[in-house]
């Protein structure tokens, strides 16, 4: 397809995605940048591992709260889903498989990322929303259908965050677990809209557990 994000570029981090044995797709958040969401890698695992960013025009995936009508976020929010496929086929046309490779986003990229795995099942290394859920002004489960075949899926978010409610994010883990996924969600008491250790050791901990699937490649 074409939109707004097509186009843009793939930052990229750690090692090369054709030599890396796993692959992360980091996804940023409204107003951020791919690679201000590549500083976070930083932090993560590097060995063997590739580090894929896409960037949203102007630095914003959508325009409306994710809880908006969905008609009202387009076409940035399919624009932006077509970026993390494209992200990912990176990495699976290099030969990663994608169980080794898991989605990262934060805010408005968690939720994109989100609704990315919700809404193309398959077993994935991973993923890891911070800050965000599934994206509409309500959630149908039995929109989703299909089987993550045990992906890790972790949701971390504050309980009082003033961009995601806490109702979302428990919808967001009922859906995930409906489509199989082992989930694990943790909402933190008073935090705000960000990031806390407790999350990045999380994620970092799932991160290493990819190129732990395959043997370095050559």
């Amino acid at each position: 397809m074409t939109g707004p994000h097509q186009g843009q570029p793939l930052e990229t981090a750690g090692q090369s995605v054709d030599s890396a044995a796993a692959a992360v797709v980091l996804v940023h958040g409204r107003g951020a940048t791919a690679n201000s969401i590549l500083q976070m890698a930083t932090e993560f695992p590097t060995k063997d591992i590739a580090y894929l960013a896409p960037q949203a025009a102007r630095n914003t995936w959508y325009p409306n709260p994710f809880t908006a009508p969905v008609d009202s976020n387009e076409p940035g929010r399919t624009s932006g889903l077509e970026a993390i496929r494209a992200a990912i086929e990176t990495a699976t046309d290099a030969g990663i498989s994608r169980e080794a490779i898991a989605l990262v986003g934060f805010s408005q990229g968690a939720c994109l990322a989100s609704e990315f795995v919700a809404r193309n099942p398959n077993r994935y290394g991973g993923l890891a929303a911070l800050s965000g859920g599934l994206i509409g002004e309500s959630i149908d489960q039995a929109e989703y259908d299909g089987d993550l075949d045990g992906t890790p899926v972790f949701l971390g978010c504050s309980d009082v965050d003033p961009h995601i409610p806490a109702e979302r994010v428990h919808e967001t883990a009922t859906v995930f677990e409906q489509l199989n996924a082992d989930v694990t969600k943790r909402l933190y008491e008073g935090m705000g809209h960000g990031v806390n250790e407790d999350e990045r050791a999380f994620v970092a901990d799932m991160i290493a557990r990819l190129s732990e699937r395959d043997e370095p490649r050559e």
